[in-house]
């Protein structure tokens, strides 16, 4: 017989496998809305305001300038006034359009939270998804939780591992096998320490990212993975001490 606990978080933990089913719903209802012209979107905006996003990179752009809370980047994407796209993994608002350059806005707020020395140069930029775009890399909200901190960076031939540190606060919420998005990149996390952890990178994702240019202490933008923020909140307030080692013992016995 089975305990009233176990069964409590066997149901809690298969209704969260079941969001990527809910949100794979919503998007065939809000394409179903769409063909009848109800709504006429094509990002998945699920009806407004909510843009999302892979941590696949769409291209580097270049910065053109910072100025007070506007900055304007060149590059060949061309998004239009309104639209979201994520810049070293922030959501931010196109605000101004010209032939060959876009503007978005940074308030005073959102550049206290980013690692700002990394908007020069080249940055990383991905467009919200699109309706049709295949689900690849994985869910990102481009809300940067926090900042991290190169620890170490060690080349293994035909990898290279980067160890990264974090604020305690947020460390609960990176798994082994997990995902994280740095500076916008959706990566897995290999190990993870007692205040950090550990990322093995391939050769063409340094070539074609920012990771080429990180050195022991630089700062980067880190989005944690929205469904092991779900899983700990639904389970924060409840008596029981659940670990993710629990968590896995309760999905193979299920």
């Amino acid at each position: 017989m089975f305990s009233s606990t176990y069964l409590r978080n066997l149901l809690e933990i298969t209704l969260l496998i079941n969001f990527r089913y809910y949100i794979t719903l919503k998007l065939v209802n809000t394409l179903y809305l769409r063909l009848q012209g109800v709504i006429h979107c094509s990002s998945l905006e699920f009806l407004k305001g909510n843009p999302l996003f892979t941590g696949l990179i769409r291209e580097m752009a270049e910065v053109l300038s910072l100025k007070n809370s506007t900055l304007t980047l060149k590059a060949k994407y061309k998004p239009k006034i309104g639209d979201s796209i994520a810049v070293n993994g922030a959501c931010l608002t196109v605000i101004r359009v010209t032939n060959d350059t876009f503007s978005v806005e940074l308030s005073p707020e959102t550049q206290s939270i980013l690692a700002m020395e990394n908007y020069r140069g080249k940055v990383h930029i991905e467009p919200a998804m699109m309706m049709g775009d295949r689900f690849e890399g994985h869910i990102v909200q481009g809300h940067v939780d926090c900042l991290g901190t190169i620890k170490s960076i060690k080349n293994n031939g035909n990898s290279t591992d980067f160890t990264i540190s974090l604020p305690k606060e947020f460390s609960k919420y990176i798994i082994p096998k997990g995902s994280v998005t740095i500076d916008g990149v959706s990566l897995t996390v290999n190990e993870v320490l007692k205040d950090s952890f550990r990322l093995t990178i391939i050769p063409h994702t340094i070539k074609n990212t920012l990771f080429e240019t990180y050195k022991i202490g630089s700062k980067v933008n880190l989005e944690t993975d929205m469904f092991a923020r779900y899983i700990y909140n639904m389970f924060q307030n409840k008596n029981d001490d659940l670990t993710w080692d629990r968590v896995e013992g309760i999905m193979a016995s299920y």
